[in-house]
């Protein structure tokens, strides 16, 4: 794609921009187009802003921190998964009309605000974090410190659900979504799973209730991340050595039904 250079604008200068905006609810919907006045240094949130300000009072839009934080703005924008408040105009080709829709894989509510409680009922389900006993009298534990650091990538997920997004387990086929609880469980499950101080046993939940085998590993969950967590390789992946590891690996089964802990 060319992209316009932007970035030369002079401060309070504007050039005029025109974003192609989904517009409709579950029961459809059509792109509307909304010609505004964009400001040098602006991302597309602010120009939905200036949509909603002076054209359409009544667009719907979720956001919140506009600080690529709170994973409220979802959207695709010229059919890119993307936070719209860290998606910067400069970076877009604004001779021609930009598009902005909703997240597909989500259930919409209306115009780009989708219903994302799927998610949430899926970490409901999640065995929770059940830490051993202190290792001292005072209640303090003892962790090598390469084992706490490998379940930091984890926490910095802002729960955008841009991952889920792309996934397309459940983007193209909707049907799995009671047998699949995407990447970002999965992350959550990783962190869990990972953290040194754990001792609950949650395989055959990833397995059955998290339908890891789903997942064919193409990596664009991870392509989307903001904030660049290695969700296929770091998280996806060690869970399905575990998974494989205590139910098809043939020798485990063997020293299973010798020893009669198979």
């Amino acid at each position: 794609m060319t992209q316009a250079d932007t970035s030369h604008l002079e401060p309070g200068t504007s050039r005029t921009v025109t974003l192609r905006v989904f517009r409709g609810d579950a029961s459809g919907g059509e792109f509307v187009d909304y010609t505004v006045e964009m400001d040098e240094g602006q991302v597309v949130l602010d120009v939905l802003h200036t949509v909603q300000a002076t054209q359409a009072g009544d667009l719907a839009v979720r956001w919140n921190c506009k600080a690529g934080k709170c994973g409220s703005c979802s959207a695709e924008v010229n059919g890119n998964p993307c936070l719209t408040c860290m998606t910067r105009m400069n970076t877009l080709d604004v001779s021609q009309p930009i598009s902005v829709a909703p997240i597909k894989t989500f259930p919409l509510i209306k115009d780009l605000v989708t219903d994302v409680s799927f998610n949430y009922e899926g970490a409901k389900q999640i065995p929770a974090f059940a830490p051993r006993a202190p290792d001292a009298a005072d209640g303090s534990y003892r962790m090598m410190q390469q084992d706490i650091e490998r379940g930091q990538e984890f926490r910095k997920c802002i729960e955008c659900f841009l991952c889920q997004d792309v996934c397309h387990v459940i983007r193209d086929h909707p049907e799995n979504k009671p047998n699949f609880m995407g990447p970002r469980q999965f992350v959550r499950l990783a962190e869990l799973e990972m953290h040194p101080l754990d001792t609950a046993d949650r395989t055959e939940f990833i397995r059955e209730a998290g339908g890891i085998s789903y997942c064919n590993i193409t990596k664009c969950c991870t392509e989307v991340c903001p904030e660049s967590i290695h969700i296929t390789d770091n998280a996806i992946i060690p869970l399905k050595e575990r998974v494989a590891d205590k139910y098809y690996d043939p020798f485990r089964w063997i020293f299973g039904k010798l020893t009669g802990r198979g």
